[in-house]
């Protein structure tokens, strides 16, 4: 087993942290921020993840995981060092490294000789050969090891991972890359940084799509009177497309989808072209934002609208609202002369203007229209007849197909889903 240093100990470098552990490996996760190691030194998780807090307990009880803000002496004693920092998205579209650059900069000195440093942030194309510049060793080897975590199943996601990727111009490093995850049944696949960098976004991006074609289908299925829940059942049966992401919803958002799409954009364009495909589910996802608006605001002839919407984070089991599309389709109905007030089990505190309640019910108070916008699986049971009880409306707008129009239309709403 190996001594390993995570650098950066956000969602990312947490998961990767607790993962390497769990194998065996004895895992120093070192950042910046003083509260956050306190926190992680006490076995307190700071965002919303299932199974997080046991894996961390485990690390923490067999001595195999520990937490410092000393970057310089953590990196010093690791074979291996994890980059996993933030790179939000720049002005430019492309994710912004200066964290990256910063902390590889202020490292280099200090780590040992014959380390592996691994790029895990995702990372703009050639990330990987600026590192090796700035670390400026000949004894220490870069290696490019995208991550593929989703929020919500991360932890199951790091121990079983659809693939392992490794990007190396040095074998040896490749090879020594590997060695960390040998107890993961996964297929591996040994490229060049580029490539390697590359796969990341385009895996990212070619979801996103998945997701807006779904959407686009469900329009269709709205203007035709097909119901988008059996056709793309009935696509998603053929094994080349399967039903991983093919579901109509509010939009797709989050920490990833948005910088990742601009992201391959920008670098279609550094090279004189359009990615149009992507430029097309950009653009439905955008479109599908204002088509739940709409269909929010039609249900309703009040000029002011109070409008009750359960589901704030961008996905189910999280705590995330990162580029939530129902933060985006919430501000759009403030703007438009609604009063919103949100529900959501992880979200505690207002956002801008939104007021959020602790009960799901509560949130529906006088309300004109209540708008479904995340898949909280919770939602499915609640009662139509106690919320019809709590509204002044009787409008639902279902943007996750979650709720049984039956039971909803029987307590007397007029019930509006996406493609049905």
């Amino acid at each position: 087993m190996s001594q390993v240093c995570v650098v950066g100990t956000g969602y990312v470098g947490l998961t990767t942290a607790v993962g390497l552990a769990h194998l065996g490996h004895t895992v120093i996760g070192a950042d910046i921020n003083d509260e956050k190691i306190a926190t992680l030194q006490a076995g307190g998780v700071p965002f919303v993840e299932e199974g997080m807090a046991d894996l961390l307990a485990e690390g923490l009880r067999r001595k195999r995981l520990s937490f410092t803000t000393d970057v310089a002496t953590a990196v010093s004693k690791a074979e291996f060092v994890l980059l996993c920092l933030p790179t939000p998205q720049g002005a430019d579209g492309n994710a912004d490294l200066s964290a990256v650059r910063a902390a590889v900069k202020s490292m280099a000195r200090h780590l040992a000789a014959d380390s592996v440093v691994i790029t895990k942030s995702t990372v703009p194309v050639g990330s990987a050969f600026e590192i090796t510049t700035l670390i400026d060793r000949g004894d220490v080897m870069v290696v490019s090891n995208p991550e593929f975590l989703r929020e919500g199943t991360a932890i199951h996601d790091f121990m079983h991972p659809d693939r392992i990727v490794i990007g190396a111009q040095d074998q040896a490093a490749a090879a020594r890359a590997v060695s960390l995850y040998l107890k993961l049944a996964a297929p591996i696949v040994v490229t060049d940084p580029v490539s390697a960098e590359i796969i990341k976004y385009v895996a990212n991006s070619f979801l996103a799509t998945k997701i807006s074609y779904a959407n686009a289908v469900a329009r269709l299925c709205e203007e035709t009177s097909a119901d988008v829940r059996d056709v793309l059942l009935g696509v998603g049966y053929d094994t080349r497309i399967g039903h991983e992401f093919l579901k109509p919803g509010p939009g797709w958002g989050g920490s990833c989808f948005p910088k990742d799409t601009q992201a391959l954009l920008s670098l279609a364009r550094q090279y004189g072209f359009e990615f149009e495909p992507l430029v097309g589910a950009v653009a439905v996802n955008d479109q599908q934002k204002a088509r739940v608006v709409d269909k929010i605001m039609k249900l309703t002839d009040k000029k002011n609208p109070v409008v009750g919407i359960w589901g704030l984070t961008f996905k189910a089991r999280t705590d995330d609202i990162r580029d939530s599309p129902s933060i985006a389709i919430a501000e759009a109905l403030i703007e438009r002369g609604a009063k919103v007030v949100g529900y959501d089990p992880t979200v505690e505190n207002e956002i801008g203007q939104i007021t959020v309640s602790s009960d799901p019910y509560a949130a529906l108070d006088g309300a004109d229209v209540l708008a479904v916008l995340t898949e909280w699986e919770e939602f499915r049971w609640l009662d139509a007849e106690k919320a019809a009880e709590a509204m002044r409306g009787r409008g639902v707008v279902d943007a996750r197909n979650i709720l049984s129009r039956s039971n909803w239309e029987h307590a007397g709403f007029e019930y509006v889903g996406i493609g049905t």
